[in-house]
């Protein structure tokens, strides 16, 4: 079994693949105070939880864009599989030809959804991550990776709006009835649901127009399959998209 650990701001992804298979996938909290012990016992009961043997577990890949957390993770892993595990950085083979202007400072995370697309998907192809922060990549005809956008994510901006303005609550996230909000908690949700929705057509339909050409749409990430059904474009919805990435990537160096 191989364990693949996506790291982000806001939660730990995990996918367990067995003979190129996704066994399962789970969701933990990111918590930059754990320890490797800690991170150990959390991955060995994810197993359990899924009636797997944890002892099965023979190596591990991982992409992490929480600094603080990429070694203790890396342990961890190590502590469960008993190897050093592949930890994605320069260096490591991706098949992914980057162009922008400094290849090192592209996310370990945009990396592995843009391999996975790359692998799995019709070329052009843009792929809307929509976690913690909101990010769009552009794939080219040939699988370069030529850039993308990245804005502030749905919580970040929820929690902004209440903690910079003294009139405006925290209010859930959720789609209210209609865009034209009748209330304060209405006008938020449509301002944050709504206006994502619009945003991410309006940026999709933009950088077609710089490709030149229409392009596959792939979206992802926690906020993604409550957004995407109110784009007005067709977009496919794929939540393994970084744990697909990360299984081709350690496929490529560890075959």
């Amino acid at each position: 079994m191989l364990l693949a650990v996506d790291a982000g701001n806001t939660n730990l992804t995990l996918g367990v693949y067995q003979e190129g298979a996704l066994c399962f996938q789970g969701r933990l909290c990111t918590d930059r105070r754990l320890t490797a012990d800690q991170l150990a016992i959390q991955f060995t009961e994810l197993f359990r939880l899924n009636n797997a043997d944890p002892a099965r577990c023979r190596d591990a890949v991982i992409a992490s864009v929480v600094s603080e957390l990429t070694g203790v993770l890396a342990r961890a892993a190590q502590k469960l599989t008993g190897q050093e595990p592949l930890v994605l950085a320069p260096g490591i083979k991706t098949g992914l030809n980057i162009k922008i202007d400094n290849p090192a400072q592209l996310g370990a995370d945009i990396i592995a959804t843009a391999v996975a697309a790359k692998a799995l998907y019709p070329l052009p192809c843009l792929v809307v991550d929509l976690g913690t922060a909101t990010k769009i990549s552009a794939l080219a005809a040939d699988g370069s990776f030529l850039g993308g956008i990245i804005s502030a994510g749905l919580a970040i901006s929820l929690e902004a709006l209440a903690a910079c303005t003294s009139m405006l609550p925290r209010v859930a996230f959720q789609a209210p009835p209609r865009a034209i909000g009748t209330n304060t908690v209405d006008s938020m949700q449509s301002g944050s649901v709504f206006g994502t929705a619009a945003m991410i057509d309006g940026m999709l339909a933009r950088m077609e127009r710089e490709l030149g050409t229409p392009a596959t749409v792939v979206a992802t990430g926690g906020f993604s399959g409550d957004i995407i059904a109110h784009c007005a474009r067709k977009i496919v919805h794929d939540d393994t998209l970084a744990l697909r990435g990360l299984h081709e990537i350690y496929r490529k160096n560890r075959p």
